[in-house]
């Protein structure tokens, strides 16, 4: 017996309707394969499922591009005017804005001609250069402030480095001093003792030598 012939009418149910999309999609793919290569025709096909999914074949023996232009050439229809129109008007307005933007950074920097204003166009052109240098003013500002407590970080850092340096010198001063007093040495003995790896470095204010020759340096540098 053979099939009953099936009505052609939308599948309602969605599961159905995708298993059945899918065996004549392959029925079809098939049947555009065998056309080429039984008949060496030229073969390109597209297709979107419900949920917009492309299936396309091109055989070898053409592209895309070429089907698509042996089209227009045989039905006298252009499939790309509409779109060309469309982007040579968005590119007439890209122009036009670029025109603007180049006659008003031309104005604010001085190099366009400015006697074709209006009073209003030049009041408005005044407002926009306050403000930005204003904004350029604000800018400026927050780097500078920035920078500076940056700086003030890095300078409190070297001055704890400093003082953690000078509070071990001094504490390691006083542990030698100590020890030397301890075992009733004075500084000239343990120098001779082979301690000179021990010294005290003091340097005074800078005051002018007013002993000397009047000349400006350093004084009471003690070796101990």
């Amino acid at each position: 017996m053979g099939r009953g012939k099936i009505e052609i009418k939308r599948i309602e149910n969605p599961t159905n309707r995708q298993v059945t999309y899918s065996k004549r999609r392959a029925g079809i793919l098939k049947k555009a394969n065998e056309l080429n290569v039984l008949c060496d025709a030229q073969v390109a096909m597209i297709m979107f499922s419900s949920t917009n999914k492309l299936t396309d074949f091109v055989s070898p023996n053409t592209t895309m591009k070429k089907t698509f232009d042996m089209y227009q050439q045989a039905s006298g229809s252009n499939l790309w005017n509409s779109h060309y129109e469309k982007m040579q008007e968005a590119l007439k307005k890209q122009k036009e804005i670029n025109r603007k933007l180049r006659r008003e950074i031309g104005q604010r920097v001085g190099g366009e001609d400015l006697t074709d204003l209006s009073l209003e166009e030049l009041c408005g052109l005044e407002q926009h250069l306050e403000s930005s240098v204003k904004i350029v003013a604000q800018r400026k500002f927050s780097q500078i402030t920035t920078q500076t407590e940056t700086a003030k970080k890095k300078i409190k850092n070297l001055e704890e480095q400093h003082n953690n340096l000078l509070h071990e010198f001094e504490e390691r001063l006083e542990e030698e001093y100590a020890l030397a007093d301890h075992e009733g040495l004075s500084a000239l003995e343990m120098v001779a003792n082979g301690a000179s790896h021990i010294f005290a470095f003091r340097l005074q204010p800078s005051q002018p030598n007013l002993h000397g020759d009047g000349g400006c340096g350093f004084e009471d540098l003690r070796l101990g």
